[in-house]
């Protein structure tokens, strides 16, 4: 009877706290998500109670999103340079990608890394190469007054065409990756079976290769918005003052004005939208292929 009630007994505590390769998965995962609540948690609590309670409790943070002209004229600002900034990275992204897929071992060898090289380089050096490129005179404008292309300088810095190039060249690395990853997955035979039966190159491309890559340019797509969403050292380099992004606009709110209830609203805001974002992203695309994983 006492052997019985003590078997019974260590298969609660066995149910309760699971066997020993549980005990020792959960022992080395407390330490990280101990880190994570301390560390990412709960800094995002204080935010989102900031945006309500500074400099008085109510929603007049989130109302004031809604009606200030100076906010909806950033968030417009935003929307349009990444809206732009994510068409021309996916289709730049999108060639690199498909030539990438078509070149042989060695040659796609020499090109992953000529795509993997940007990702080793500083935001701050590679804005600053576009500034000696873009500004009045830079090489750019320097080389095509030399020719005679141009009578006047171009105005490509200090403004959002300077901002969007800056991105652009930023984010196609990253918009390459979902599409490469898509891509490979692609059985070549279709290809072939299509041509068997007659298709030209370009109908092969639009009627069968094109659709198949339709969920990598889904996740290339947001994934380059979401991303670029946050850029703050590029606009400011690049647009000289007078392209304010929301990054940006915050960075102003909390340090300059020192409305901290509007800059916690308006990164409460930025979360949620990035945060459905990604959702939306994992639903059309295997993430752990997104970043490299099997």
């Amino acid at each position: 009877m006492t052997s019985e009630a003590s078997s019974s007994g260590l298969q609660r505590r066995r149910h309760f706290f699971g066997n020993r390769q549980e005990q020792v998965y959960w022992l080395f995962l407390a330490p990280v998500m101990l880190a994570l609540l301390v560390f990412f948690l709960l800094p995002l609590l204080q935010v989102f109670w900031i945006s309500f309670s500074d400099p008085d409790i109510g929603v007049d943070n989130y109302t004031r999103l809604v009606s200030s002209h100076a906010i909806q004229k950033v968030v417009l600002t935003t929307l349009r340079i990444c809206l732009i900034t994510t068409a021309a990275a996916v289709l730049i992204g999108y060639a690199i990608a498909f030539t990438v897929t078509l070149a042989p071992p060695r040659t796609r060898s020499l090109l992953m890394f000529a795509i993997l090289v940007p990702f080793w380089m500083s935001v701050l050096v590679r804005a600053f190469a576009w500034v000696t490129l873009l500004r009045n005179e830079g090489v750019i404008n320097s080389f095509l007054m030399s020719f005679g292309v141009i009578a006047a300088p171009l105005t490509m810095s200090n403004n959002e065409l300077g901002v969007i190039i800056g991105m652009t060249h930023f984010m196609t690395p990253y918009a390459v990756l979902p599409l490469l990853a898509n891509m490979d997955g692609i059985n070549p035979a279709l290809i072939a079976a299509a041509r068997g039966l007659g298709a030209g190159l370009t109908q092969s491309f639009l009627k069968v290769f094109l659709p198949l890559t339709k969920p990598g340019i889904f996740a290339s797509l947001i994934l380059v918005f979401i991303m670029t969403l946050g850029f703050f050292v590029t606009p400011i380099i690049l647009g000289g003052g007078r392209t304010v992004m929301i990054a940006e606009y915050i960075t102003v709110q909390m340090q300059q004005t020192l409305r901290w209830g509007l800059a916690a609203a308006l990164a409460t805001v930025l979360l949620v939208v990035v945060l459905l974002l990604i959702g939306a992203l994992s639903r059309s695309m295997d993430m752990r292929k997104i970043l490299g994983g099997s």
